[in-house]
């Protein structure tokens, strides 16, 4: 099995031999990855289900392939555009001259890959990197070990050894591959893992990209229809059992009595998720998080791991008040009204997403105003992050940098000036030698 650093030299190699990535080539790459992961889907659904012990293969399906899918799609179709040199004013003492900006591939992208969407957080960044021109290596997560290698196999097939390579391996492959001197690195992951991560690119000046997460808070104002409400939230925690970044992660419930709220997530319907929890580990670390708060169920628990829905409401202090909870469990925080819900944001670090219910406009510009967060959703959870035209990416301890679209183009890409010169311009007086006259007309100039 290839280290990073052979990974990293053998497409450095393919750059020096073949150089950059036309939009021609990027295209047809594009093409083949999404052709081969649509070839591949059953494959890819019986593989994230063997490494979870159980996962919804309609969830795969939706979310691991057809969302990349559709960003190779949206990427191809639009690279032209994006690719287009832009022209820069040039200022009339330099005239005549030709100035623009050109988007140059930043040459081989790391990509660290996390367990919970072990295709989709591997290859969204994949397609922006490739639509940029770059080529890229893997390291997948070891806790999705079937996917992992699946994933491996695909790349090969898709892509070619000369464009896309994977490292596998546990933690002390991926502090090895952290370390490298990539072009960009990419992680997603956890906030700590995300710190470790950021040390190890600083000592090589490597450009980074982080997704962690954060509490993501649903902020229910008197103005929500309970029964509305309820449904969309639970229908954003209920993907993948909760665990995804954006998933709602504490009800904020202002106007509004907690039993009534109870009551409507119960109407619902929405109480046993498709997806189990991952591993014994994330189990385990789950129902140590909850414990001491009062639990209220949504369902039955299915087998093995397949938890039940459940909310929680946990006294001052409770851990559950400032970690994320990244599982089939949704805390609620019964609040005063809108300026205590905004202090309880405000003393939390910036998450991915806040969702908005029953807002008037000028409440949604309060929320707007007062508080950060990648982005502000209003009237459902989670789905916005399969818009492959939005930009995508957290502020703070949630992570930096932007992915999909052409904001995940521009990411993986250095801008580069390009200028011609005329044969004369105005600008010439000031050549050396420096005479009287000039240093006269300089402070002219500046008077």
């Amino acid at each position: 099995m290839p280290s990073a650093a052979e990974a990293l030299a053998g497409l450095r190699a393919a750059e020096a031999r073949d150089g950059a990535l036309d939009l021609a080539r990027r295209r047809a790459l594009l093409d083949a990855l999404a052709a081969t992961l649509l070839r591949r889907a059953e494959a890819i659904a019986a593989a994230i289900d063997a490494d979870y012990g159980g996962r919804s293969p309609e969830e795969t399906l939706l979310a691991e392939v057809k969302l990349v899918v559709d960003a190779a799609r949206h990427a191809r179709s639009h690279l032209a555009r994006w690719a287009r040199p832009r022209r820069a004013t040039v200022p009339f003492p330099f005239q005549p001259a030709q100035a623009s900006e050109e988007a140059v591939p930043k040459g081989v992208v790391g990509i660290m890959a996390p367990w919970n969407y072990p295709v989709q957080l591997a290859l969204l960044p994949a397609v922006d990197a490739l639509a940029a021109g770059n080529r890229i290596v893997l390291k997948p997560s070891e806790a999705t070990p079937r996917t992992a290698a699946l994933l491996e196999a695909l790349l090969e097939e898709a892509l070619g050894a000369d464009i896309a390579r994977t490292v596998q391996g546990g933690p002390e492959v991926a502090a090895d591959f952290a370390g490298q001197p990539w072009d960009h690195l990419v992680f997603t992951g956890g906030t700590e893992t995300g710190r470790k991560v950021m040390a190890a690119a600083a000592a090589r000046l490597t450009p980074l990209t982080l997704e962690l997460g954060g509490k993501c808070p649903a902020l229910v104002l008197p103005g929500a229809d309970l029964g509305r409400t309820a449904r969309a939230i639970l229908a954003g925690k209920a993907v993948n059992a909760g665990q995804t970044c954006v998933a709602p992660d504490t009800v904020l419930l202002v106007g509004h009595e907690r039993a009534d709220f109870i009551a409507a997530c119960r109407a619902s319907g929405i109480g046993l998720p498709e997806t189990a929890v991952v591993n014994e580990r994330q189990a385990a670390r789950l129902a140590a998080l909850c414990a001491g708060a009062r639990m209220t169920p949504l369902a039955q628990d299915g087998p093995r791991r397949r938890h039940a829905l459940a909310l929680a409401e946990a006294p001052p202090g409770h851990a559950l008040h400032s970690e994320e909870i990244f599982g089939p469990v949704l805390a609620l925080q019964p609040l005063p009204d809108l300026a205590a819900a905004l202090g309880w944001i405000a003393a939390r670090p910036a998450p991915l997403a806040l969702y908005l219910f029953g807002a008037s406009r000028p409440e949604a510009a309060q929320v707007a105003a007062r508080t950060r967060s990648g982005a502000i959703i209003e009237g459902r959870c989670v789905e916005y992050a399969a818009f492959p035209a939005l930009a995508f990416g957290g502020v703070g301890a949630s992570g930096f940098g932007r992915r999909n679209g052409e904001a995940g183009f521009r990411e993986f890409s250095t801008l580069r000036a390009r200028v011609r010169h005329g044969r004369w311009s105005l600008s010439r007086l000031f050549d050396p030698p420096w005479t009287e006259g000039r240093r006269r007309l300089v402070r002219r100039i500046l008077k």
